[in-house]
This record gives structure tokens, C-alpha cells and sequence, in this order.
């Protein structure tokens, strides 16, 4: 019996790669059987997949002109949101042609979230042409914030997931801003390839994920990876979660800037370490440092083949890997002659948990094309 699975994926591939072809064409090109190809042709068809057309251009002559096969423009189209305090970020995949697109757009911190939805339909708009073809979507997934003990900032789930499921008339699946960041490093960013990701994001809050075996780990009530309120200093400053001297207290933007502010008044953080300002510096290793610790501590316990770390401060001070990799490689458990562990800096930016987003609506028939992203996954609840 023929392995339908991996002759679909080959004859995907073949039409992704050559374009429109002929079952003839096709046959050859995949070496596959005429009756294979019929019946593996014929599911991807039914799925929507692949659609038989006759080209226009074909001179008339005797007979019916042969049918070509190609891939289906809207199939396996999803979209990924990642709703920012400030700003509405939309991703766009066509799984099946590889091609994927992002918009984003200033929003209020204030603007209700029918106006934020509102804005990323009209995003997603802007990438399909300004022809938003909602019909045609695998689905939407949606990237939110969880923090731990801001109530004023909690998301009602089910609430926003209905919201949106009515705005774009598909199905909504949400997850962790953080961890969808992670599960989009794994694939396409900087630890593409790793199955056994541990992902620290410094922003302005600190959070983080675990990729295991290729899924994200969500542990047994969704809320893992709040690496922020592991402590780090027990007569710190204390946290909006209740305790003291959390690592959010010393290593998100808002205590880098004002660890820094204090000694250095109002200018600019990024200018101030361009300069070689020593208070600037002392700042950022200062978070680095702690950041290092927490990890040496997480990647001991769970024993990651990568980590990455990721988030604004990141990005506007990128000194601080130099702490982090120092403090954690000092800290970390060597074993034996094992690989190092591998420590990089985020590559997908702002964009990341909405790529992460729209990895959450892959289907079975969509691995072949996500190369990367083989394996397990394990999807948020759907709502």
C-alpha cells in the first residue's frame, strides 16, 4: 500500500517548487506510478490542496487539451495577531507557497478591543492586496499577554477568542505571547532546528517558554514559563506579584532604565551605551547578570540544547548578551563530552510571537511545506 502521506508531501513539493504541471509531468517528476499519482492527486484535490485547470493558452487541436495541476493559491492561509499594548502586529502565511507577510500599525494603550480587532482585519487586508479574503483562513491565532499578578491587565480568554472568531468568521486559537515568540525562534529564528529550546524575553515584562521535544509546554494550568517572578534578590524591590526581588524587578526595561536613570538622570539608555558610558553598562550587566543566573538555573534543571533570549532590552542594548552568556555558561553543569549549550540572541524581532501565532493553526498536511517545524506540536486550546 502506498505511503500516501509522503507522496503528497512530494508531490507538493514538485508543484511548489516547478509550478503548474501536468499528471504526465508530475508522474515523471516524482516517480511515482500513474495509479499513485491518481489517488494521491485526487485526495489533495478533495482537500482543497492542489485544483486541475486547463490553461487558456493551449492551441486548440484534436482532443481535450491536458489539465494542469497546481497548488491552490488560497489553501493552508492563516493568520497570526499579536495584540501589543501599543501596537497591532499581523502575520500572513500561505503554507503551501512558503510566503509569508507582516503588517503592524500604532494602536491606543487605551482602544477597546473591538477597535484593535478592527485593525487587524484591516491589516490583514493590507497583506492579501486590500482583498481580505477571510473565507479562505485555516483560522486565526492570537498571541496574548499573561501577566501574573496585573488584574487590570488580565484578558478574559473565551470573551476575546469570540470576539475575534466573530470578526473573521473562523475558528481562534490564543496562546502566550512569550512562548509563541519561542515556538517561531524554533523555526524559523535563532534556534531553528533545536527540539529542546529554553526562551527568556526581556521586556518591559519578563517572561519566558519551554519548547520541548518540538512542543511548547504549557504545564498543567497554562501558565508556564513566568520565569519574571523567580527570585533573584531576597531583599529586592518588591513585585506587583507579591514577593521580593523578583527577576522582573531587575532585568525588565522599565528597572534598566531606571537603575540607570538613577544614576545617570534622563539620557537616552541606547545613546548612553553607544558612548561607553560606564552607569549605562553597569546597568545593563547588572540585568544580564541575574538573567544569566535564572537561566544557568532553568537550563541545570531541564537540560536544554539552546537557549534564547529575546524582548526589547535585547534589542536596545545588545551588551547585555555578553552578561548573560558570562553569568550562565560560569553557573551552567557540564556533562561529559556533550555538545556546549547554545546561547543565542533572538533574530525575529517584534514579529516573532505573531509568526508564533500563526504556527498555532498548522495541520498535518502543512509540516511538508514548514520544514523546520517537524514534530510534535501541542496546540492551545481551541475556543
Amino acid at each position: 500500500m502506498p505511503d500516501v502521506r509522503t507522496h503528497s508531501d512530494q508531490v507538493l513539493r514538485s508543484l511548489r517548487q516547478s509550478g503548474p504541471l501536468t499528471r504526465g509531468e508530475l508522474a515523471e517528476l516524482c516517480g511515482l506510478s500513474r495509479t499513485t499519482l491518481y489517488e494521491v492527486v485526487s485526495r489533495l484535490v478533495d482537500h482543497g490542496l492542489v485544483v486541475a485547470t486547463v490553461p487558456d493558452t493551449v492551441p486548440r487541436g484534436r482532443g481535450r487539451p491536458a489539465e494542469q495541476l497546481a497548488l491552490n493559491p488560497d489553501a493552508g492561509r492563516s493568520l497570526g495577531i499579536d495584540f501589543g499594548r501599543r501596537v497591532v502586529r499581523v502575520a500572513a502565511m500561505a503554507v503551501l507557497h512558503d510566503d509569508i507577510g507582516t503588517a503592524s500599525e500604532p494602536c491606543r494603550p487605551d482602544a477597546p478591543w473591538p477597535e484593535r480587532v478592527a485593525l487587524a482585519r484591516r491589516l490583514a487586508g493590507t497583506l492579501t492586496g486590500g482583498r481580505p479574503r477571510f473565507d479562505v483562513l485555516n483560522g486565526v491565532g492570537v498571541a496574548v499577554t499573561d501577566p501574573a499578578a496585573d488584574a487590570s491587565a488580565q484578558v478574559d480568554r473565551r470573551a476575546l477568542a469570540a470576539l475575534i472568531g466573530r470578526g473573521f468568521g473562523t475558528r481562534v486559537r490564543l496562546d502566550g505571547a512569550p512562548r509563541l515568540a519561542a515556538l517561531a525562534e524554533t523555526v524559523w529564528g535563532a534556534a531553528k532546528g533545536q527540539r529542546d529550546v529554553l526562551y527568556l524575553q526581556l521586556s518591559d515584562r519578563v517572561g519566558g517558554a519551554l519548547v520541548s521535544a518540538g512542543a511548547l509546554h504549557h504545564g498543567a494550568h497554562g501558565r508556564s514559563g513566568e520565569f519574571g517572578h523567580i527570585g533573584v534578590e531576597p531583599a529586592g524591590t518588591p513585585c506587583a506579584c507579591g514577593g521580593r526581588g523578583c527577576l522582573q524587578t531587575v532585568a525588565s526595561t522599565t528597572a534598566v532604565l531606571n537603575a540607570y536613570r538613577a544614576t545617570a538622570g534622563v539620557r537616552d539608555l541606547a545613546a548612553a551605551l553607544c558612548a561607553g558610558e560606564p552607569a549605562a553598562h553597569a546597568a545593563v550587566r547588572r540585568a544580564g547578570t541575574y538573567a544569566g543566573r535564572v537561566l544557568a538555573g532553568l537550563a541545570n534543571a531541564l537540560g536544554p540544547g539552546a537557549v534564547v533570549v529575546g524582548g526589547e532590552l535585547v534589542t536596545a542594548a545588545p551588551a547585555l548578551m555578553e552578561a548573560v552568556r558570562r553569568e550562565l555558561w560560569a553557573n551552567v553543569v557540564r556533562w561529559g563530552s556533550r555538545p556546549p549549550l547554545l546561547v543565542r540572541r533572538a533574530e525575529l524581532g517584534d514579529f516573532a510571537a505573531a509568526l508564533g501565532a500563526v504556527l498555532l493553526l498548522r495541520r498535518p498536511a502543512d509540516t511538508a511545506s514548514i520544514k523546520s517545524a517537524r514534530g510534535a506540536f501541542n496546540p492551545a486550546p481551541e475556543y
